[in-house]
């Protein structure tokens, strides 16, 4: 009972400090400076591991489709169709956002982590600033509405690098690799891959902004609320994109 207890009063305190952030912002131009300043800092820094990764793991699935589809009466087009299909509907999505946890995740919640045992959240309350609303809304707006588009080009780069390891190798004809990319192509994957990426962002920035935004006990305890927000927001992810996926497909 006292676990389930310490469950629902991190589940009260996290909606009670959701509460918070989506109060009004008091100046609109303090606002909009801080939302491209984090977009800049969790999306725009996150560009070039999200484009190496999608690259390399475009180009391993095209080598595994391919040695999977050795049948001779398999049109080897089906390597790009599944190429195609796994990068929009589970690994631009959901395995970027895995990735993003841990790096913007650990971000969020360290920094927010330092500044609140340095008391310079306590410092803002005096001050009456919504440190709450100050710190975080930028961090929540900026990450729901760009990292879909970071999702998109994940999807177009893991595309090209499944292209460049079929020019490269040659492990199967490049005109049927473009055929499978144009075979049955269903626009509504696209965006079913964005409105997940967008619920994921939003999870992995509130849940993190929650874990430093009350972390305790010194530099110690920063490491372990970015810890903690990593392993919980990784969690909440993956029930999200079961649910989602049950609800949209």
């Amino acid at each position: 009972m006292g676990y389930l207890g310490n469950i629902l009063e991190k589940c009260g305190e996290y909606c009670i400090l959701m509460r918070r952030v989506f109060s009004r912002p008091e100046k609109w131009s303090i606002f909009r400076k801080q939302f491209f300043n984090e977009a800049d800092k969790l999306v725009i820094n996150s560009i070039p591991i999200v484009a190496i990764i999608s690259v390399f793991i475009g180009a391993v699935l095209v080598i595994q489709s391919a040695n999977n589809l050795e049948n001779p009466f398999i049109p080897k087009m089906y390597v790009g169709y599944l190429t195609r299909e796994s990068l929009v509907l589970e690994f631009c999505s959901t395995m970027v956002a895995l990735i993003l946890a841990g790096k913007v995740g650990s971000n969020i919640a360290s920094e927010l982590g330092s500044m609140r045992i340095t008391e310079q959240i306590d410092a803002m309350e005096i001050m009456g600033v919504n440190s709450a609303g100050y710190l975080i809304l930028p961090k929540i707006c900026s990450t729901v509405l760009f990292n879909p588009l970071l999702m998109l080009m994940s999807y177009m780069l893991g595309l090209v690098g499944g292209g460049l390891i079929v020019l490269i190798t040659g492990i199967i004809n490049f005109s049927a690799y473009m055929d499978g990319l144009m075979f049955c192509f269903n626009t509504y994957y696209i965006f079913y891959s964005m409105v997940k990426m967008s619920v994921f962002s939003f999870i992995i920035t509130s849940v993190s902004a929650y874990f430093g935004y009350y972390a305790v006990g010194g530099s110690l305890g920063v490491g372990k609320s970015s810890t903690t927000a990593i392993v919980i927001s990784s969690g909440l992810i993956l029930v999200s994109n079961l649910m989602l996926t049950q609800l949209m497909i």
